[in-house]
């Protein structure tokens, strides 16, 4: 769903638009393995540049999302993001779904497209599930 909170990247503002419902979208680090094939929107610039946190917040102003998955390993070795993350998902009403990061890796494989930030710190990914606005 379209909100129109001025995402600029035509890439990602088309993947957002024809996001339909349990289409899953992967908002990445920089180094999280992206499969062959795969539809990849890079932002990254240079370490850091997008922050996670700044892509997640435009991708969760403008998309429809009912569900998350995210690595449990998160929580221990990324603690200032993943409390950022909690946070912004509790506030459209989403409580994440915790998995070890292996299978988190199996699980976006099927993901419509990945969003790959400059994020360079670890664990700092989700895969966000598309709703319906309805």
């Amino acid at each position: 769903m379209r909100t129109g909170s001025g995402i600029l990247h035509p890439a990602l503002t088309r993947v957002i638009a024809e996001a339909g419902h349990t289409d899953l979208v992967v908002v990445t680090d920089a180094g999280l393995p992206i499969p062959p094939g795969s539809e990849r929107i890079e932002l990254a610039l240079r370490p850091g540049l997008p922050g996670f946190v700044d892509v997640l917040d435009a991708i969760l102003a403008e998309m429809s999302v009912e569900g998350a998955t995210v690595a449990e390993e998160t929580a221990a070795e990324n603690p200032e993001l993943f409390e950022a993350l909690r946070e912004r998902l509790a506030s459209i009403g989403v409580e994440p779904v915790l998995v070890p990061h292996l299978e988190f890796k199996q699980l976006s494989r099927g993901a419509r497209a990945f969003v790959r930030t400059g994020e360079f710190t670890p664990f700092a990914n989700v895969i966000l599930h598309a709703g319906v606005p309805y």
